[in-house]
Formats: structure tokens, C-alpha cells, sequence
């Protein structure tokens, strides 16, 4: 069987109809990683009427505990089933054990700085190789993470990067026990004792995360932490970003709260971008965490802003919109 990608081995697992969409599933192995084992199931949705997908290429990556089922049901139902059928070029990796992605060999000890370094690097170049254009990214939560981790490590080119959008993305969280040093370590010894979390036992998730992503947010809201990792500190390299950035926060969300995200917004580089709450006070429901993205009234309320900003990242997807670049508005 011949590579789908001539840059690294890839194979295509799956090609399926689904209702009115077309389904292409294919699994990476680049071997760019210390862990030669990792391999990475990238989903590609378009529409089943098209000999080939024709769109611009948007990138969709989940955050903890979830997989690609959280961009669209079985059923053909989310976002990345509504900029399918909206005519964009949508891909949904999942990350190492997620989904239809393996476990690795050293999954226990995975950590963002692995997903930002080896893994999104490797997508964007396959999707580029594929599609010839460089694509839009779109992170909600860890996935978000790890996209501000990709661009402050200069991991990603900006010539791989259309636009940046950050739904309930933060780093800058305090979390006071763990500015005490003895708390920290004690803590540190006991999830050295375990492989992973489990998400359904918590009921964050259908997914399991390793433990090495515990350990790694340990250090960066340690007492002298920051958000970075080993090559080089992730939150300055954020202020030499130049590339199209959409913040959007939920006024409900208390787990990555506005203050927060707007920290993170307002950290990145550039002049072309935007902050966006989303409240009552912005003729919005209180959008929490999760259903910002994953519910009918996002599907109502959410989902076109997504659709305009991809369409034109320079003009404001709302009325209240946070611009921090003069944008004339035809």
C-alpha cells in the first residue's frame, strides 16, 4: 500500500459515506517523535456529492477528555458537520490515545509540549501537502492549549497558519496550593503512582488523559512556573505571534474564566485580532465551558460567528467584538 502523503508514512484506514457527508479517516506515522510508536488519526470531513474537497482547510482540535466526537455525532450533528455542509475543508485529529488514535508506548509521560512540538507540525504539513493551502485553526480547551503552545514555541510557521481561534483557553488560572512547595511535591508523588485520569469516572469526558499533562500543569503553576516547556518559554514567544487571532470565552465558564482568556488574548502578538465574550450583556445565553461549542443554542448562536470569522478574519464576527486593529467594515 503506497503513503498517502510523501512526506512520511500515512495511511487512509477509511473512506465512508455519512448521510450527506463523506467521512476520510487516515492515520499518521512521522517518527518524529522520541517515541516512535506515536500515531495519529486524522478525520477529514467534506461533502459526499464531491469528487474531491474544494473548500479552505480548517482544522479542529479537541480539548481534554474528548476526541473528534466532539466537533460532530455519529449523527452528522456539529460544528464540524455545519462547516462541512457551510463548504470548508474540515480535519479533526485527535490526539495520541484519543479516539481513533493508538495509546503509544510511553503514553503515561505524554504532555502538551509533545502534541506542540512533534504532533501539530506533522498535521499541518500533511494538510497542506494535501490541500495546497495553508489552514485555519480552531482550539477549545487543552486543544487551544496546545495550539498557544505550537505558536509560542515556534513550533508552527506562521506560513502554516490562515488564523488562530481560542474557545475557553487560558493558562494564567492561579491555583494557590500549588505555589507551596510542600503541597506540590506531595501532590507530584501521588500521581506519579498512577498511568492516566480517568474522564467518565470524573464525568469530564469520555477519554482518558496520561499523566504526564497533569504533571506538566503542576510545573507551570508551580511557584516558579510558567507556561513553557524545556526548549524555551511558550508565554513570551506568544508576543512575537502575528497571525489572525479570535479569543471567545464564556461569561459561565468557570473553569477557564473570561479574565483569564482575555490574559492569553491579550499576551498574543499582532494587531489582528479579536476578543469576544460571550453573556447576556453581549445578547448571548451564559455560554459555559463545554456547551459554548456543544449545544442547539451555540448551534444558533456560535456556529455562524465561527463560519464568519473563517470566511474573513479581519473583519469583527460581532458587534462587540474586541478588535485591537481599526477594521473598516464595507
Amino acid at each position: 500500500m503506497h503513503s498517502s502523503s510523501t512526506l512520511f508514512p500515512v495511511a487512509l484506514l477509511s473512506a465512508e459515506r455519512r448521510g450527506d457527508l463523506s467521512e476520510d479517516v487516515y492515520r499518521i506515522k512521522a517518527g518524529n517523535s522520541p517515541d516512535p510508536s506515536v500515531e495519529l488519526a486524522l478525520t477529514r470531513l467534506g461533502m459526499a456529492d464531491q469528487t474531491r474537497a474544494q473548500g479552505v482547510p480548517v482544522i479542529l482540535l479537541h480539548g481534554s477528555f474528548s476526541n473528534r466526537r466532539f466537533w460532530y455525532s455519529p449523527k452528522g450533528i456539529g460544528l464540524g458537520a455545519y462547516l462541512a455542509r457551510a463548504g470548508f475543508d474540515v480535519w479533526i485529529p485527535e490526539m495520541r490515545g484519543h479516539g481513533l488514535s493508538p495509546r503509544n508506548r510511553q503514553w503515561r509521560h505524554n504532555r502538551v509540549a509533545d502534541y506542540a512540538c512533534h504532533d501539530l507540525p506533522v498535521i499541518a504539513a500533511f494538510i497542506q501537502e494535501k490541500t495546497g493551502q495553508a489552514p485555519h485553526w480552531v482550539g477549545h480547551s487543552l486543544g487551544g492549549t496546545t495550539l498557544a503552545a505550537a505558536l509560542g514555541g515556534g513550533y508552527l510557521e506562521p506560513e502554516r497558519v490562515a488564523s488562530a481561534a481560542f474557545f475557553g483557553t487560558q493558562v494564567s488560572r492561579v491555583y494557590w496550593p500549588l505555589k507551596v512547595p510542600p503541597v506540590a511535591w506531595g501532590a507530584r508523588l501521588v500521581l506519579k503512582r498512577f498511568a492516566q485520569i480517568s474522564g467518565t469516572r470524573l464525568k469530564r469526558g469520555p477519554e482518558d488523559e496520561p499523566i504526564g499533562l497533569a504533571l506538566e500543569s503542576m510545573r507551570w503553576h508551580g511557584l516558579f512556573g510558567r507556561f513553557g516547556g524545556k526548549q524555551g518559554d511558550w508565554w513570551a514567544g506568544l508576543a512575537d505571534v502575528d497571525v489572525p487571532v479570535l479569543a471567545v470565552a464564556g461569561a459561565a465558564d468557570f473553569q477557564d474564566p473570561v479574565w483569564a482568556c482575555r490574559k492569553l488574548f491579550e499576551q498574543l502578538g499582532g494587531e489582528r485580532k479579536q476578543f469576544l465574550r460571550l453573556g447576556r450583556e453581549e445578547g448571548f445565553d451564559a455560554f459555559g465551558h463545554v456547551d459554548m461549542l456543544v449545544s442547539k443554542a451555540a448551534q444558533a448562536q456560535v456556529w455562524p460567528l465561527v463560519e464568519r470569522w473563517l470566511r474573513d478574519p479581519l473583519l469583527p464576527v460581532h458587534e462587540t467584538t474586541v478588535v485591537r486593529e481599526p477594521v473598516a467594515v464595507n
